[in-house]
C-alpha cells in the first residue's frame, strides 16, 4: 500500500505515471478488500468501479468540479482518495463514515446517494446552478445499467439533452445490479456492445487513429456509420434520440484509456455519455466467480474468499416470504409475485424457480411495480408486489392513484421495514406506515413473529382483505416454528391479547413486540402486570381492544419500529382525542429525525424502543 498511503486528496494523483496509476488501482482493491473483509460493506460494484474512480479525480478538477455517484455502492473508492482513506476503516459503523456519499460528510460528496437512479438529475440540477452562477464547473453522474431502468434516469436525461448543459454521464455498464438485470434496456446494451460489426469498425477507425482535427472528423463519420450497422436504427439511436453524445462502449477497468477518454470528453461541450463496461468485483477471483453474493458478502477471508458461516440463527422474514407466497401460489393460479430488482434479497426466487411465467422482476422500477400489479389485479390476478420499504417512497403516488383509488387487490409487502442497520438513513423503513395510513381502502398490518406473518400472507387472499400492506423487518425472526404449519386466517383489524394487566397498558405493532413482551414480563417479575396487546393492524385500528386497554389503564405506552409522527402513536392519539379520553400516552419508537447508521440493536437502544428502554418507561409511569 506505499502508494496508496501517499494520496490524501485527489491532488496527490495529478502527477502520477501510467505505471503509478496502475499500481494505486490495485492497492485500491486491495485495500478495499482487507477492509471489507472484517467490517462488511457493499464490495463488489466498487471493486469493478476503481479505474473510474481513479480516471475522474485524476483528470477533473475535484470538489470544485462536480461527481455525483447514483446509489454510491461504486463509490468506495472515491471515498478513500478523497481524504477518507483511514476513517473508511470504520465504514458504516456507528460513529464512523456513511457508506454512501453525504454531501454533510466531505465536500467532494456533491450530492448524497443511497437510492438508486438519481444522479443524472442531480447532476444536472447542479451543473445548471453552476451556469446560471456565471461558472464553468464541469459535473459527471456515474450511473450503473441497472439503474438505468428507473424512471428518474430516463426523465433527467430527457430534460438534459433539451437543456444542452455541459453535463457528462458515464454508464457504468456490468450487466448486473444485484441479480441479473431484466428489461429491454439491458437487451439493447448487451446487444449493442456484442455487435461483432459495430466493434470490428470501432478498433479500425476509432482506436487507431491518431490525435488532432482528422480524429475530430472521423469521430463524426463514425458517428454516422453506427446507424447504418443495426438493423434497428430506432433503439441505436436512444441516446442519439435523447441529445446525448453517445461515446463508446469502452473499457472501464483500463485505467490508461479511461483516463485518456476522459481528457478528451472533458473538453467537448453539452450533454455527453459515455458506455463503458466494467466487471462487477474486478481482482477478486470470489466476487467476479458470484457477483451476487459477493455484493454485499459479509465477513469473509481476503486470503480464501471463505465467508463467515452465519450462527444458524431463526429464519429470516425474507424466507418466511417468499416460502410461503410460493406455497400460496402452488394451491392459486391466480397469485403473481412482483419484484422490482431485489429477487435474491426478498426471497421472490423461491417462487421464480418454481413459477418463472408468473413471477416477474421489472428491473429498479417501483412505481411500474405497483402499476403493474394493479393492472394485474384489475385481470383478475393476486399479484404480490415484494418491495423493500423505503424504495417503496417512490411508489406513493401508484399505491394511491392505480391501487387503492381502484380497489384493487394488491398485497404490497413491504420488506425492510423499520431499523435496517448499517445502510442507514437512506435505507431505514421509518415512514412507511405513517405515509400510508391516512390513503383510504387499504389495510395495513405488521406481524410480531414468522408465524404471523405467514398467516397475514394466506389471509391477504381471502375475500375480506383488499388492497393490504404487510410489512416486516429485515434479517432474523423470533425463532417460533412456521415451516409445515397449517395456514390460520387472521380477521381483518383483529389485534392479540398478549398479557393481562392494570394501569399500564403496552401496545405494539410488529416484531418489536417481542422487545415489549420481555419488558411486560420483567416488569410482572418485579410485581408490575402490565396489560399488552399486539395490534398487528395499523388500519383499521382494533376499537374494542383499544377500549379496553383505555378502560383498564390511565397511562398507554405505544410501541413501533417505525415513525412516532403519524405512526401508532399518531393512531392512538387520534382515537383517545376522538372520543375524549383521559389516558396519558407515551410514545416509543423512531423520533422525528433521520437516524445514522449502526448496527440495530445500537439503534434500537438509541432510538428508545429496546427492550430495556421499554422497561424503564413501564417503571417510571408505575412510580
Amino acid at each position: 500500500m506505499a502508494l496508496l498511503e501517499r494520496i490524501d486528496s485527489p491532488a496527490d494523483l495529478k502527477g502520477l505515471s501510467t505505471d503509478e496509476l496502475r499500481t494505486l488501482c490495485a492497492e485500491l482493491r486491495r485495500y478495499m478488500i482487507d477492509c471489507c473483509a472484517e467490517n462488511p460493506g457493499h464490495l463488489g460494484s466498487s471493486l469493478g468501479a476503481v479505474e473510474i474512480a481513479v480516471a475522474l479525480h485524476k483528470v477533473f478538477d475535484t470538489p470544485n468540479d462536480g461527481i455525483v455517484w447514483d446509489v454510491g455502492h461504486q463509490a468506495y473508492a472515491h471515498k478513500i482518495l478523497t481524504g477518507r482513506r483511514e476513517s473508511f476503516r470504520n465504514n458504516r459503523r456507528m460513529g464512523g463514515i456513511s457508506g454512501f456519499p453525504r454531501r454533510s460528510e466531505s465536500p467532494y460528496d456533491a450530492f448524497g446517494a443511497g437510492h438508486s437512479s438519481t444522479s443524472i438529475s442531480a447532476a444536472l440540477g447542479l451543473a445548471v446552478a453552476d451556469k446560471l452562477r456565471g461558472g464553468h464547473n464541469h459535473y459527471v453522474a456515474v450511473i450503473g445499467d441497472g439503474a438505468l431502468s428507473g424512471g428518474l434516469a430516463f426523465e433527467g436525461l430527457n430534460n438534459a439533452g433539451v437543456l444542452k448543459t455541459d453535463l457528462l454521464v458515464i454508464l457504468n455498464d456490468n450487466q448486473i445490479a444485484i441479480d441479473r438485470n431484466n428489461g429491454a434496456m439491458h437487451e439493447y446494451l448487451v446487444r449493442f456492445t456484442t455487435s461483432r460489426s459495430y466493434n470490428q469498425l470501432k478498433a479500425r477507425i476509432w482506436d487507431r487513429m491518431g490525435e488532432g482535427r482528422l480524429r475530430y472528423i472521423i469521430q463524426g463519420l463514425v458517428r454516422r456509420l453506427k446507424r447504418l450497422i443495426f438493423r434497428d436504427r430506432q433503439a441505436f439511436n436512444l441516446f442519439d434520440a435523447l441529445g446525448f453524445r453517445y461515446f463508446g462502449p469502452v473499457d472501464g477497468n483500463d485505467i490508461v484509456g479511461m483516463t485518456e477518454i476522459l481528457s478528451r470528453l472533458k473538453d467537448i461541450p453539452g450533454p455527453k455519455l459515455l458506455h463503458a463496461m466494467t466487471v462487477k468485483g474486478k481482482g477478486y477471483g470470489p466476487a467476479e466467480a458470484d457477483q451476487t453474493t459477493w455484493h454485499a458478502p459479509g465477513r469473509f477471508d481476503p486470503q480464501t474468499g471463505e465467508r463467515a458461516k452465519g450462527k444458524g440463527g431463526a429464519d429470516k422474514y425474507q424466507v418466511v416470504f417468499g416460502q410461503t407466497v410460493t406455497e400460496l401460489a402452488e394451491k392459486d393460479s391466480r397469485i403473481i409475485g412482483i419484484t422490482p430488482a431485489m429477487a435474491s434479497g426478498c426471497s421472490i426466487d423461491i417462487m421464480m424457480k418454481a413459477f418463472p411465467e408468473r413471477t416477474f422482476d421489472v428491473g429498479i422500477a417501483e412505481q411500474h411495480a405497483l402499476t403493474f400489479a394493479a393492472g394485474l389485479a384489475a385481470g383478475g390476478m393476486i399479484p404480490f408486489c415484494n418491495i423493500y420499504s423505503s424504495f417503496s417512497q417512490r411508489a406513493f403516488d401508484s399505491l394511491v392513484h392505480d391501487v387503492a383509488l381502484q380497489g384493487l387487490k394488491v398485497i404490497l409487502c413491504l420488506d425492510r421495514g423499520g431499523i435496517v442497520g448499517e445502510d442507514g438513513a437512506t435505507h431505514h423503513g421509518a415512514f412507511d406506515m405513517a405515509s400510508y395510513r391516512p390513503i383510504p381502502n387499504l389495510i395495513i398490518a405488521s406481524p410480531m413473529n414468522e408465524r404471523e406473518l405467514r398467516n397475514l400472507l394466506y389471509s391477504a387472499t381471502g375475500e375480506e382483505y383488499g388492497a393490504t400492506v404487510i410489512r416486516y423487518p429485515r434479517g432474523e425472526g423470533a425463532g417460533v416454528p412456521w415451516r409445515g404449519e397449517e395456514f390460520s386466517s387472521i380477521p381483518v383489524g383483529k389485534a392479540r391479547l398478549l398479557h393481562e394487566g392494570r394501569g399500564i397498558a403496552v401496545l405494539s405493532i410488529g416484531p418489536v413486540g417481542g422487545a415489549a413482551a420481555e419488558a411486560v414480563r420483567r416488569a410482572a417479575d418485579e410485581g408490575i402486570e402490565v396489560l399488552h396487546y399486539d395490534m398487528r393492524f395499523i388500519k383499521p385500528l382494533d376499537s374494542e381492544a383499544l377500549a379496553d386497554a383505555c378502560s383498564r389503564a390511565d397511562h398507554i405506552i405505544t410501541v413501533e419500529d417505525g415513525a412516532i409522527t403519524g405512526g401508532l402513536h399518531g393512531a392512538v392519539a387520534e382515537y383517545i382525542a376522538d372520543n375524549g379520553l383521559g389516558c396519558k400516552l407515551t410514545p416509543l419508537g423512531i423520533p422525528d429525525r433521520f437516524i445514522e447508521h449502526g448496527t440495530p440493536a445500537q439503534l434500537y437502544s438509541e432510538c428508545g424502543f429496546d427492550a430495556e428502554a421499554i422497561l424503564r418507561a413501564i417503571k417510571d409511569e408505575k412510580r
